[in-house]
């Protein structure tokens, strides 16, 4: 082993020098022999120096070995044959060493290929940007979102267009921006979002960055589908019945396609013709009712913004609530992680939303004996607060779960099937969401994030 040679060798070194360091002392100490004493003398200096080359010589062809390895010398290679045995096992190691790395760094390029190619088949943009704003990397999918060749610093963007270079540029890790930018082509709609990461010491920012607009068009088709139908029902409803009475009281008075003469009317026409001018006129007001339903959904107020307390607003849908018919049987409890919670919003229309939330979660454990309503609200992520309106009724069926916002779809017998759209509307306004999940029989929750 090359340590057991090494150590042998500077043992004996050693030993020697030490021999004659007490060899001298000893000489010096009883006063004889000087020209003894100056020979010694000579004879630990070469000895010295001797140790100090020895030590040198393996330590400069390993200084030599690390100053190669720095400057990603490949062709780095010690000769393995020689007559000082130690010199000959201490470059196979430096051999081995250096393969080793060569080797590793051969893998890590594979990788970093591997990786890339990744990247640039990657359907989604991907970009890393350092603090000072330089790209240190981005595929082809960001360049042809961009319609750029080269891109090396966000500055550039702002040619491309200033909305979207603010965007990327003020954008925090974990948020997530919607952009509509014009390329030389055609508009595209993208969706960024930012997630950071730390690198050398270096703060780096990863921008993912896709093109959704294919997604929104067939998101909004659909609605506009489903929107249809909903509107093709209710209006076939109502008209249906206008059409067949109409038809029926145009029968009565015609004959021979001939309008019947007055004295051929009596009481029995007479009473015919009222009921279904009466089934008409219901009709109309119902439609005209649904009409209007449309235009409150279609005009809704802008917010009008304000800090309100939290537990104030909780509160004021505490009294509203008793005030409802049935309230008494379903049992309403409220909880806050904090009475001086704050809300940015609008605090007549927020109310709105709780409200008609509470009373669809009152109308569904109308038959439970041991219904219950929760309102929580709690600090989540990203400074936001989170309302959560649950109840122990029966749920909602998995099979209408994607249409209950629709407008005009409901399931009761007298709803307008505008209340959840216009709630969803109302905190959309707001720049938050409204979900729901349901498990049947178990817990139905409504949660508004604003």
């Amino acid at each position: 082993m090359i340590s057991r040679n090494f150590y042998l060798q500077l043992l004996v070194r050693v030993l020697l020098l030490v021999s004659v360091a007490f060899a001298a002392s000893w000489v010096l100490l009883e006063k004889c022999w000087i020209s003894l004493f100056l020979l010694l003398t000579i004879f630990e200096v070469l000895l010295v120096i001797n140790l100090i080359f020895y030590l040198n010589k393996t330590n400069r062809r390993l200084l030599y070995f690390f100053d190669a390895i720095r400057n990603e010398d490949s062709m780095l290679s010690f000769p393995e044959k020689s007559n000082d045995k130690i010199a000959m096992e201490l470059n196979k190691s430096l051999n081995k060493v250096n393969q080793q790395i060569q080797q590793i760094k051969i893998v890590n390029r594979q990788q970093e290929q591997y990786f890339q190619a990744l990247l640039e088949h990657a359907a989604s943009g991907i970009m890393a940007i350092d603090n000072r704003g330089f790209i240190l990397h981005c595929n082809t999918a960001v360049k042809k979102y961009f319609a750029v060749e080269v891109l090396t610093h966000l500055n550039q963007l702002e040619r491309v267009d200033k909305k979207l270079y603010q965007t990327l540029k003020n954008i925090r890790s974990s948020e997530q921006k919607l952009i509509t930018i014009n390329n030389e082509r055609n508009t595209i709609q993208l969706s960024v979002k930012a997630s950071s990461f730390i690198t050398n010491g270096n703060e780096l920012t990863l921008l993912s960055v896709q093109d959704i607009r294919n997604e929104l068009d067939e998101k909004e088709l659909d609605s506009w589908l489903k929107l249809i139908r909903v509107l093709m029902h209710e209006i076939m409803n109502s008209i249906t019945p206008i059409t067949s009475i109409s038809e029926s009281l145009s029968r009565i008075y015609t004959a021979n396609e001939k309008s019947i003469q007055s004295g051929e009317i009596d009481e029995k026409i007479i009473g015919t013709t009222i009921r279904g001018l009466n089934v008409i006129k219901e009709q109309g007001n119902g439609l005209i009712s649904f009409v209007e339903s449309y235009r409150k959904l279609t005009r809704l107020p802008k917010p009008d913004k304000k800090i309100f307390i939290l537990a104030n607003l909780l509160n004021r849908v505490n009294e509203l609530y008793h005030s409802i018919p049935g309230s008494q049987h379903i049992k309403l409890n409220i909880s806050l992680d904090s009475p001086k919670m704050e809300l940015f919003g609008d605090e007549n229309l927020i109310s709105q939303v709780l409200i008609n939330l509470i009373k669809n979660a009152l109308e569904a454990n109308g038959n439970n004996p041991q219904g219950n309503i929760q309102i929580t609200a709690r600090l989540i992520s990203n400074n936001r607060t989170e309302i959560c309106i649950a109840d122990n009724g029966p749920g909602i069926p998995a099979e209408i779960m994607d249409q209950i916002f629709i407008p005009f779809f409901t399931t009761r017998e007298n709803g307008s099937g505008i209340g959840l759209s216009l709630s969803k509307q109302i905190i959309r306004l707001h720049g938050g969401t409204l979900q729901v999940r349901s498990i049947p029989n178990k817990e139905t929750a409504f949660s508004i994030k604003l």
